[in-house]
């Protein structure tokens, strides 16, 4: 393939352009990995908390060089150095970048691996994908409906490998379940229930201030419209706000709800419908997003998707990260890996024998350097459909808890119709929120309404279409806007 080059001028007028989408001309990086023995140029971008595991992971292979190290604070990349030499035993010629868009037009780079906050995903993938750079992304992909779906079409027309860091999709005992409730050897799949239930903290208030000398807080907002810098969005508690983060359930979540969906019927893609309900107890802070939360996911075909997120740490808490499967013939099965099945009229549960399912072998950071090699974007655990599919409909739950209103704490709340499955897994929630948690009515749930889905076109219709709508595409900064799919 030819590459056309894109001088750093002309990407940084194009990337500044005010109101103007985003268009990278470049193609593919002449730096590709031809050969098995070759090794992989990589860039791991946002190195201050997860990108820590990138380093570890990729860095500790014979076949991938850290060739540099992104962030836009300074004494991160400092002290990250040291790491890249740990994890390398010192082999590696690491350099050090504030601005991805540099790496970008580096053409003996192959592959970046983004483990920036939330809002940065997509984007970044979107413009590694237009530079012929291959993608590994964290969870999730997406901090938005509508960016998801270009990130999609740009792997389509680049033909980049993309891999979404969910680490379960590497697992041939979770793959052999799916199998298993696929190709009938278990009964059909009825409801796939998925839990984030791991204590978190209050984050209290911080006042806004100019931002620290050593961070570029222009690159850290990127995409994001901030109305200025406070103490804690940086580094980790933007999880817990709308504009850079996406709550609990698009945060540790996001592998539950892949695992959850992952167990549904093979054609099926999103939601027709779901909802929320929630809210944000036992702390008086400053966070947005709720740490207790119920969802509830209908898809085309009558299968069901549940999610429990519970944050606060009351009494007789219990962390529960984990999924849960319910099948039509009144049998569950629960485990990761290694399962347990309850079968109907039995009280106890036995062990579940199953062969291991199909995944490419050597885990999350192998499997993306196999891709990578064999130049073949399928032999990665965890694509960028799946990815999409997967965040969506974490993002319409979400969606649904954003566009809720209050109603006092009870039972009452909220009505599944006649689904008594729903209202079963709601009031079980309810009741240990009331027991362990000492909840009383004069507390107040979150509710939000169901928002009806159009898979094909992933537009909300509907009631309250009109406000889901909105959400769909979050505002971006001139500079860094995401592209249409037209123009991806």
């Amino acid at each position: 393939m030819t590459k056309r080059s894109t001088s750093r001028r002309q990407f940084l007028q194009t990337s500044s352009a005010v109101g103007a989408s985003l268009l990278i001309t470049g193609t593919h990086a002449s730096g590709q990995v031809k050969g098995a023995n070759e090794r992989v140029r990589m860039a791991i971008v946002g190195v201050n908390s997860r990108g820590k595991a990138h380093i570890d992971g990729f860095g500790r292979r014979d076949d991938v060089e850290i060739a540099c190290i992104v962030d836009p604070d300074q004494n991160v990349l400092s002290q990250r150095m040291s790491h890249v030499d740990k994890a390398t035993g010192g082999k590696h010629k690491c350099r050090t970048e504030t601005d991805i868009r540099k790496v970008l037009e580096d053409p003996s780079i192959d592959a970046i691996s983004i483990a920036t906050p939330n809002h940065w995903h997509s984007l970044m993938t979107i413009w590694a994908a237009q530079h012929g750079k291959h993608v590994y992304v964290e969870k999730p992909m997406s901090h938005d409906i509508a960016e998801g779906r270009v990130v999609v079409e740009a792997q389509k027309k680049h033909k980049v490998v993309i891999q979404h860091g969910t680490q379960r999709r590497s697992d041939a005992g979770i793959a052999g379940l799916h199998e298993a409730l696929h190709n009938g050897t278990l009964p059909r799949l009825k409801i796939a229930y998925g839990y984030a239930c791991k204590p978190r903290r209050g984050i209290g208030f911080k006042d806004p201030k100019s931002p620290p000398s050593n961070l570029d807080w222009t690159l850290w907002k990127g995409p994001a419209v901030l109305d200025a810098y406070h103490e804690n969005l940086v580094h980790y508690n933007w999880h817990w706000f709308w504009k850079t983060g996406n709550g609990e359930l698009n945060n540790q979540g996001t592998h539950q709800l892949d695992v959850a969906r992952w167990a549904l019927d093979p054609d099926q893609t999103h939601p027709a419908r779901a909802m929320a309900i929630g809210g944000r107890f036992g702390w008086d802070d400053q966070g947005e997003t709720p740490n207790t939360m119920f969802g509830v996911a209908e898809y085309p075909n009558g299968q069901y998707m549940m999610f429990n997120v519970r944050n606060w740490e009351h009494e007789n808490y219990k962390t529960k990260v984990t999924n849960e499967y319910y099948l039509e013939d009144g049998s569950v099965i629960v485990g990761e890996g290694r399962y347990k099945i309850k079968r109907p009229g039995s009280d106890k549960f036995e062990s579940l024998s199953l062969p291991r399912g199909k995944v490419t072998p050597g885990g999350n950071w192998a499997s993306f350097i196999t891709a990578i090699k064999a130049n073949d974007p399928t032999l990665v655990n965890g694509g960028v459909e799946d990815a999409h599919y997967s965040c969506v409909v974490g993002h319409i739950i979400n969606d649904s808890y954003r566009l809720g209103e209050e109603v006092p704490f009870n039972e009452k709340a909220v009505k599944f119709g006649d689904n008594a499955d729903a209202a079963e897994h709601f009031l079980k929630l309810h009741e240990m929120m009331k027991k362990d948690g000492g909840l009383t009515d004069s507390a107040n749930y979150n509710v939000g309404p169901w928002l009806e889905f159009d898979a094909t076109k992933e537009v909300f219709v509907g009631d309250r279409a009109d406000e889901a709508n909105i959400l769909l595409k979050d505002p971006t900064n001139p500079g860094f806007e995401v592209p249409s799919v037209s123009e991806v």
